[in-house]
């Protein structure tokens, strides 16, 4: 039997897939989570074979709860389930030690397969979302900008910025300016909501 933990701030999805998932003969739900941190906490109480994690979760992502997972029960596989399925999101998802990244639009036949296949050490990407991430732009950005500009995010002032990156003002603003260059926008929140559409904060 397949011991399976599900993670969804959405009581109501949380409960279908639990249901369905449920009729299948091998696979058995014991923990569910309404957040991030819940769901790494269930993970080590419970200690499933895989956990089902969606994408945005209050506390901690689907990412930082596979990330977490790995480190603490790597025996647990993390397949990340998620209605946005941007191909940087993707990579981000299997460097973080996710072994499955399964659209919620997925008939529940597939994410039953997926569970199965990750169980037995497989990994499962959807072949439409590999495609895409093949053909999609790489990042222009360094790490270093990309940490600047996610510090960014909702104005804070460059001195913050500077204190909490452990830069000087002068190479934040660099950074800044450079990032914002780069992505071909006229300000510092124009450069967050493109780098964040393309999934790369």
């Amino acid at each position: 039997m397949i011991r399976v933990l599900l993670a969804d701030d959405e009581e109501l999805i949380r409960g279908a897939v639990a249901a369905l998932l449920e009729l299948e003969p091998d696979i058995e739900v014991v923990a569910q989570a309404g957040d991030g941190r819940g769901a790494v906490e269930k993970v080590l109480a419970h200690r499933p074979d895989v956990a089902v994690v969606d994408l945005q979760m209050p506390g901690l992502s689907g990412l930082e709860v596979a990330a977490e997972v790995a480190v603490a029960l790597d025996s647990c596989a993390v397949v990340i389930l998620t209605g946005h399925g941007r191909p940087p999101l993707l990579r981000r998802a299997l460097m973080s030690g996710a072994r499955g990244f399964v659209p919620k639009g997925s008939p529940a036949a597939v994410l039953a397969e997926v569970i199965r296949r990750v169980h037995d050490g497989g990994r499962y990407v959807d072949p439409a979302l590999a495609a895409e991430a093949l053909m999609a732009p790489e990042c222009p950005l360094t790490p270093r900008e990309l940490d600047v500009l996610r510090l960014a995010d909702g104005g804070v002032p460059v001195a913050t910025i500077a204190r909490q990156a452990h830069l000087s003002p002068g190479t934040a603003r660099n950074y800044l300016a450079a990032a914002v260059a780069k992505l071909g926008a006229g300000s510092r929140a124009e450069a967050i909501a493109r780098a964040r559409e393309h999934g790369w904060l």
